[in-house]
């Protein structure tokens, strides 16, 4: 991973969010882009040179508070650059992510009241489905870079060997011990050997000879599986794949793998399907 983009609103959750981007990139070399998105009026959109020339001020006075908040000592020894832009703040990430080769996003989030207006309506699930790099979702502001144990959530169904390569990944860069579940839950209950046997056949089709341990967790929900198993082993990182454009993964019925991201004080960090 080499670029990271964070979205910034000058709100103590960006904030936050940039205070984890920052730890990560020391650890491993990346470079930071910050975006900021004026979400400015239809006739500011440069349609024209005189709509240009009105929303210039702006554009300019956002640019010098940019240079001013990327001082902040915590930056310090860090590659960062930033954009403003004017669009809707889901397309302009979109943008940004293509632009600058974005390996990862990383934002935050106002904690368990759900994902609220850092994004305007539902712009953060736009980006968590549709994003093509992992989304890093940031609740508190944590004391440097300390995650040593993550929990992967995953059904072991085919249409997860992507999302499961890409995480393994990630969590390999990061130095961060990966920890596999499957929640069995009561509305789609399967014995054990019918869970090992499809776990067995998953990490076959990757090609990994030696298969990774995978807890079975029996919960009543997903989201209960997940935070438990978290409890229970101490770890400080949650990873869930996402279906993108068609919704959240199906393990994640409904609105289960939204709950995980709202409700968890741990940073949860998605990866396409």
């Amino acid at each position: 991973m080499k670029n990271i983009l964070v979205p910034i609103d000058f709100s103590d959750c960006s904030e936050n969010a940039l205070y984890m981007a920052a730890s990560v990139a020391k650890k491993i070399g990346a470079s930071l882009h910050l975006v900021h998105t004026l979400n400015m009026h239809d006739s500011f959109l440069l349609d024209s040179e005189d709509d240009a020339l009105r929303a210039a001020p702006y554009i300019l006075a956002m640019e010098k508070k940019f240079a001013k908040y990327i001082k902040k000592p915590f930056l310090e020894g860090v590659e960062v650059g930033y954009f403003v832009r004017q669009k809707s703040v889901y397309q302009e990430i979109a943008g940004v992510i293509d632009e600058v080769e974005a390996d990862l996003v990383i934002m935050g989030s106002h904690g368990t009241s759900g994902l609220q207006e850092f994004f305007v309506g539902s712009n953060t699930q736009k980006v968590v489905r549709n994003s093509e790099v992992p989304v890093m979702v940031i609740k508190n502001k944590m004391d440097g870079f300390k995650i040593e144990d993550a929990v992967f959530a995953c059904d072991f169904k085919t249409e997860n060997v992507n999302s499961f390569r890409n995480a393994k990944v990630f969590f390999e860069a990061l130095e961060i011990n990966m920890n596999l579940l499957y929640v069995n839950k009561p509305d789609s209950f399967m014995s054990t050997p019918k869970i090992k046997e499809r776990v067995h056949n998953f990490f076959d089709l990757i090609g990994l000879s030696n298969h990774p341990k995978v807890e079975i967790f029996n919960e009543h929900s997903v989201e209960d599986g997940v935070m438990s198993y978290c409890k229970q082993i101490g770890a400080n990182f949650i990873g869930i794949p996402t279906h993108g454009r068609k919704g959240l993964s199906h393990i994640f019925t409904g609105s289960i793998g939204e709950d995980i991201v709202n409700h968890s004080n741990i940073p949860v960090v998605t990866f396409k399907i």
